[in-house]
């Protein structure tokens, strides 16, 4: 099942088709994207009977974040270990925690402001959870993922790593530094969940390609190891950290420059493309 946000409408994609959930659970749901995971195991029952007949064409440009305000955003960097190699880390390197605050979320077609010239591109799986979750076993943690949708974790270079006391979490919430979408879909409806094709292309040149397989730490263990410490909530989101690519990382380093634009996909999820104009909006 695929479930995305309408001009601020919740939806659930049927084939080409969204059915507009209020409408047609007669306000048993609501139109809020973001309340549907308060509900979330009588909603997947009631969703499961949709058909495309119900709903009508729709455009992707007029989708936002499907996961619009989530409560707490989780942030994985160095979980997959070609990365860690290509930014420094050793290999056995764990995996580290931070924040993209939620302002910073859009959806899967969005422009992008320049802050400085050296920012840089993290296509990422992101993850939905689905209901409370605290001291999650291994074997019960898919129970608590809602679904999958793809990411961008977009940073700011200098201020990110600048000086003894770096900015992660700010460097990586300016305005559209977290675009999502197009949709968020359920665990079920992969082949495998946790072997994805990820990638994304800039200008045209592939710059990460990678499986999801390859994370150090997968969904289920990021769950545990999250919960471990924190409480997860419903709706909340797990960005999973970055396949090898990025710019910082190449010789010489690139960054993206006004004009581009970024193109990410997911298998199974599809694609979101971000185009990036200088500050003040000029391309």
């Amino acid at each position: 099942m695929r479930i995305a946000n309408l001009k601020g409408r919740l939806v659930v994609v049927v084939g080409e088709t969204a059915v507009d959930v209020a409408e047609a659970s007669g306000g048993r749901f609501a139109a809020d994207p973001q309340a549907v995971f308060a509900e979330w195991d009588a909603f997947r029952g009631w969703a499961a009977g949709l058909d495309a007949a119900q709903g009508a064409p729709f455009a992707v440009e007029d989708l936002g974040a499907p996961v619009p305000r989530p409560s707490q955003v989780f942030a994985i960097g160095i979980n997959y270990a070609e990365h860690a190699a290509e930014a420094g880390y050793p290999p056995e390197s764990a995996p580290v925690t931070f924040t993209k605050f939620a302002s910073c979320l859009a959806g899967p077609v969005c422009d992008v402001e320049l802050p400085s010239d050296t920012v840089d591109w993290e296509v990422e799986a992101v993850v939905a959870i689905s209901r409370e979750a605290y001291r999650v076993r291994r074997e019960d943690a898919w129970d608590h993922v809602a679904g999958i949708t793809l990411g961008q974790d977009l940073s700011e270079r200098t201020a990110q790593l600048a000086g003894a006391k770096p900015q992660f979490s700010l460097a990586k919430s300016h305005a559209n530094f977290g675009p999502t979408g197009p949709w968020l879909v359920t665990p079920d409806a992969f082949d495998d969940p946790a072997d994805l094709a990820i990638s994304c292309s800039l200008a045209g040149e592939t710059v990460q390609s990678a499986r999801t397989s390859s994370m150090i730490y997968d969904i289920p263990e990021l769950v545990v190891r999250l919960s471990r410490v924190c409480r997860l909530f419903p709706g909340d989101l797990v960005f999973t950290g970055t396949p090898p690519g990025v710019g910082n990382a190449r010789t010489p380093k690139r960054f993206v420059r006004p004009g581009e634009v970024l193109v990410s996909e997911l298998e199974g999820v599809g694609s979101i493309t971000q185009r990036f104009v200088a500050a003040g909006g000029a391309s």
